[in-house]
């Protein structure tokens, strides 16, 4: 009999603790899409910064291009939308980058 009185209490102060455990330690927060994962460094100029995003959005383009190239059917077309997004981003910061220079 005793030995079941200590597994009662066992059991009790497992409970007790995860009861304390989700009141006092509760599960962070999940981090929304929009919360922002990373930020520069306060010496990243903004030249340097687009420069950066540029050189990406090449990547991230060539990348859905040569994926695209394997593939068949939509899962190619989806890729190549998803290029041609890229490529977008990457023409209006262009844009904005040949603008920037010519104003400042």
């Amino acid at each position: 009999m005793k030995n079941s009185k200590k597994e009662d209490t066992d059991l009790d102060s497992e409970a007790a603790r995860r009861a304390l455990d989700y009141y006092l330690n509760p599960t962070p927060p999940h981090v929304g899409i929009d919360a922002v994962p990373w930020t520069l460094r306060d010496d990243v100029s903004t030249e340097q910064a687009n420069a950066h995003a540029l050189a990406l959005l090449r990547c991230a383009a060539a990348t859905a291009h040569e994926t695209g190239n394997n593939q068949q059917g939509t899962t190619r077309e989806v890729l190549f939308a998803l290029m041609h997004m890229v490529n977008m981003a990457r023409a209006m910061l262009e844009q904005r980058v040949r603008g920037f220079y010519v104003w400042h």
